[in-house]
């Protein structure tokens, strides 16, 4: 298996993300407040994560992000499934995917000044799993041990799913990153990358520094790219010049739309950032990041954005 980062930068100069995928669902009349979140979705209308994919193709993505990062065993089984009927619904989240980006593809008209699409499964982090926000913070209770038992089954079912990649995403500290890195070492064929939450623009939500988290994933092989999601936009510029002064590694780049999130209400507050999302981008490339995209409340008209910029017709 390649490595879909590096052979879309071969030929383009940048690859676009998809968008927020919980936003969307609500759009479109999802109730996700639940600690569940998308992966509620994934139980109960598995059609609507497809339609989400499919318009997030249609405005320029470049990757599908599956509905995987809220989608745990153990999550799960607290709502009553066996462990099977978990593992079904984690691989379905790629199933799906796989079959709409085939679908999008199938048609000539969706082929013009862009590369195939790939599937990123999403690997969210131990605090998206307990419902506290907690991967905006960091400080786990459980090292690096507990981390790899807690990521290993879902780990195994994703990559039993065959996607392009892993998206390891929105982790708050650099334990988890190391964990997820020594599992991977059992799939040598499977790339993954990994993106921290920050809390500024200089440190990840634990308060370690992105640059030392940057150096030690430098060394890693199975590392496709390095960077940072669901983080707030003013923070990005700064973050990618760290991470670049590390690694030549491609920086990927998906911040949220500037909101803060309350665990508690499982809901957003505050102003999203003044500039727009796409005049972010431009700085963000600029900077120094080869995959960009959005997080949290942002829309397939964000990523339409970037379509129009990177890739003008």
């Amino acid at each position: 298996m390649g490595n879909p980062i590096q052979a879309i930068l071969q030929e383009f100069p940048l690859v676009i993300l998809d968008g927020a995928f919980s936003t969307e669902l609500e759009r479109r009349g999802c109730d996700i407040n639940d600690e569940l979140w998308s992966a509620k979705i994934l139980m109960e209308q598995p059609e609507m994560i497809g339609k989400v994919h499919t318009d997030y193709f249609a405005a320029g993505a470049d990757a599908a992000i599956t509905a995987s990062y809220q989608a745990t065993i153990e999550g799960f089984m607290r709502r009553g499934m066996a462990k099977d009927e978990a593992l079904a619904l984690i691989r379905l989240s790629i199933e799906i995917a796989k079959k709409e980006r085939d679908a999008f593809w199938a048609k000539l008209e969706n082929r013009k000044n862009r590369p195939k699409p790939f599937v990123a499964a999403s690997v969210g982090p131990y605090g998206a799993f307990l419902a506290d926000g907690s991967e905006y913070r960091g400080g786990y209770k459980i090292g690096e041990r507990e981390l790899q038992a807690f990521h290993a089954p879902r780990l195994q079912a994703l990559v039993e799913a065959q996607p392009d990649i892993l998206a390891c995403e929105t982790l708050p500290c650099l334990d988890e990153a190391k964990a997820i890195v020594a599992l991977l070492k059992a799939f040598p064929e499977m790339h993954a990358w990994i993106s921290f939450s920050a809390k500024d623009g200089e440190h990840i939500s634990d308060g370690e520094k992105i640059s030392a988290c940057a150096a030690w994933l430098d060394q890693q092989e199975q590392i496709a790219a390095i960077g940072l999601n669901c983080t707030a936009p003013q923070y990005v510029a700064s973050l990618i010049k760290a991470i670049r002064a590390q690694t030549d590694k491609p920086i990927i780049v998906y911040p949220n739309s500037g909101e803060e999130y309350d665990a508690k209400t499982k809901d957003w507050h505050g102003q999203a950032a003044a500039k727009s999302f796409s005049d972010y981008t431009k700085q963000w490339y600029q900077a120094g990041a080869r995959i960009i995209g959005g997080c949290c409340r942002t829309t397939p008209e964000d990523i339409r954005s970037i379509a129009k910029w990177a890739r003008p017709q």
